[in-house]
């Protein structure tokens, strides 16, 4: 391209622009991202650090050489907690058709499956953006189109593989998003997200074709103890890495100048790529390929906050009454001496303390050392560390019933100790959304990235109902629809114990039971599956098979006629042909074909029935005896 008057050509300064608007995003949170090593360094147990006034990590010095400074970290269980509590929040998600039509029926239960056979990869980009929302405040997912995963298709011209591609789903920490503006609150109201992390030169190479020298990288560490040395005041921890380089993403949504969004990225000032949003993912057209999950929400900015905020001061408070009371234990059980000038030798009294059986010599005429009463430990601190105790169960929602057993000692009705278990549970219902809500995104930019890049015919195989292993050959058109649901979605938040007593409840009421009062084979196997007993589930539904094969020869019959069979379940068969007929708009042939394949099924019924009572009058009852009766 031609240079300009600087001397640089439209890609170097495009390059340049996008680089030093990284860098002004940097700036402009760094307080913010010291807060979030701050809260990691609580975590992991570095505890005698804080911020200094200019914005940097450092650690505290000791007031005296002798005082305690050991960490009794109550942070990480706390959050190992509310991992655990969220982790429970898994429902399988599932797809609700466009409309009444057969085909929309179907499309919707082949996106269901997809999202079905994608569960498991989502539910370790949840647990992993959890473990950052609940440290951080905040934790990001990227969905995007890796040409590279998926089933192999054959080779390219050189001898590499080839695949089919498939979607994928990572959990992105915070330090790699830069937005905008801090105080929009949600990604829609950011003109751009810049998404910036540090890549070895060789994937650069594979994702972008453009060959970098690399360089040792250590200033974009997401360490909790890298870059947290301040004017010598804190040791920090080398984190570098090399042959790698720092890759900026900076994605613009649509606007009047790039109607389509834009995508630039730069890495080592050399532009990588310059166009349009690479995935049509959002709900009106192509928009960022990210998710954004809070803890806690935090009103006029686009971090939120997290429960490590809250408990750093109880931290530092538990931390010191826990060592000055060691430290009185220490006085009590080592004794602090009395010893008058010049009357014993001071230096092998230091050396070696009061050892048991020593014999003091003292100068003749004064005093002789004596051990200073210092009397127990005074009360206050326990009852200090006590309230401290209580305070974090109280902040921290993640408290049970066991911690205040004394107050709820009077309450002995099931009923009235749910709804406790229900009010401490309501502390982290907004973490319980935001996961919820993140998963239902995340299905949508699924599903659309399929309807976008899986233009060939793909085999999909995943377990269906009775352990049957179900094969879906399908495309991208065939995804009609993409409105995600989260099936049971009202008791998600209960136990495994509550689940069961709940079903075990509804099953004795009998709201399982069919007509006759009899559980199905399908039923039997949801419930054992539902239960934690899915190895036990064997048996078949009979119906259930009718009805998927009546579905398959309703699809048949809008072009050619279609035969009954000697083994169906003929009222099962009738009873899905004419919800067919009342649900779907056919065409005049269409609907005679069914009409005469339902009249078929009847009058094999009507035989079916007629058969025996004419087989018992032959056989039960002899000829003579039929002529006197008649």
């Amino acid at each position: 391209m031609d240079k300009n008057e600087t001397g640089k050509t439209a890609e170097e300064l495009l390059a340049e622009e996008v680089t030093c608007d990284f860098l002004k995003r940097q700036e402009e949170r760094r307080y913010i991202e010291r807060g979030w090593q701050l809260n990691m360094n609580f975590v992991g147990g570095r505890q005698y650090c804080d911020i200094n006034s200019k914005g940097e990590l450092y650690e505290e010095d000791k007031k005296y050489f002798w005082q305690t400074r050991r960490v009794f970290n109550h942070v990480a269980p706390t959050v190992d907690t509310r991992c655990s509590k969220l982790g429970r929040i898994r429902p399988a998600l599932a797809v609700r058709p466009a409309s009444d039509d057969e085909n929309d029926r179907h499309s919707a239960a082949l996106a269901s499956a997809i999202l079905a056979a994608k569960a498991e990869e989502i539910d370790g980009a949840v647990t992993d953006a959890t473990i950052w929302s609940e440290t951080c405040g905040t934790a990001f997912y990227k969905i995007i189109w890796d040409g590279n995963a998926g089933g192999q298709v054959g080779f390219t011209e050189d001898g590499k593989r080839l695949n089919e591609g498939d979607a994928v789903i990572h959990a992105v920490s915070p330090f790699e998003i830069y937005p905008y503006t801090l105080s929009g609150e949600t990604l829609e109201e950011q003109p751009s997200i810049i998404h910036a992390k540090v890549m070895p030169v060789q994937d650069i190479f594979a994702a972008y074709g453009v060959k970098l020298a690399g360089r040792d990288i250590s200033e974009f560490s997401l360490s909790p103890y890298a870059n947290s040395r301040s004017d010598g005041d804190m040791q920090g921890v080398s984190d570098c890495k090399y042959g790698y380089e720092l890759v900026i993403e900076r994605y613009e949504r649509a606007s009047e100048e790039f109607p389509q969004g834009r995508l630039t990225a730069v890495a080592g000032g050399v532009l990588l790529f310059d166009g349009v949003l690479p995935y049509v993912n959002g709900e009106n057209g192509r928009t960022y390929p990210f998710i954004k999950q809070t803890s806690l929400p935090l009103a006029g900015s686009f971090f939120g906050t997290c429960i490590v905020d809250r408990l750093i001061p109880l931290q530092r408070a538990y931390n010191a009454v826990k060592n000055r009371k060691h430290e009185f234990l220490n006085r009590i059980s080592m004794g602090t001496v009395a010893v008058e000038d010049g009357s014993v030798d001071v230096d092998e009294l230091l050396e070696d303390g009061l050892t048991p059986g020593k014999v003091i010599i003292y100068r003749q005429g004064s005093k002789p050392p004596e051990m200073l009463t210092l009397g127990s430990v005074p009360s206050e601190f326990g009852g200090e560390e006590e309230k401290l105790l209580a305070e974090f169960t109280k902040v921290s929602g993640t408290g049970n019933l066991t911690d205040n057993a004394d107050s709820y000692a009077g309450i002995t009705s099931a009923t009235g100790l749910q709804l406790i278990i229900e009010q401490d549970e309501m502390r982290m219902e907004y973490a319980y959304r935001q996961i919820k809500k993140a998963m239902k995104c995340a299905g949508r930019q699924i599903l659309r990235l399929y309807r976008q890049f899986a233009t060939d015919v793909r085999l999909l195989k995943l377990a269906g109902a009775n352990n049957v292993l179900s094969l879906y050959y399908f495309k991208g058109s065939d995804i009609s629809s993409d409105d995600v649901f989260l099936e049971a979605d009202n008791d998600c938040n209960l136990s495994t114990v509550q689940k069961r007593s709940g079903i075990l409840e509804i099953l004795e009421k009998g709201l399982f039971s069919d007509g006759d009062g009899k559980l199905t084979a399908s039923v039997k196997n949801r419930i054992l599956e539902m239960l934690g007993y899915k190895s036990l589930c064997g048996g078949r539904d009979l119906s259930e098979l009718n009805r998927a094969r009546a579905g398959e020869e309703n699809l048949a019959m809008l072009n050619a006629p279609a035969e009954i069979r000697k083994y169906d379940e003929h009222e099962t068969h009738i009873s899905e042909h004419t919800a067919f007929l009342l649900t779907e708009k056919l065409s005049k042939e269409a609907e005679e074909r069914i009409c005469a394949h339902i009249d078929m099924h009847a009058r094999a019924m009507g035989r079916a029935k007629s058969k025996p009572e004419t087989e018992g009058n032959k056989t039960d009852i002899p000829e003579k005896e039929q002529g006197e009766n008649l």
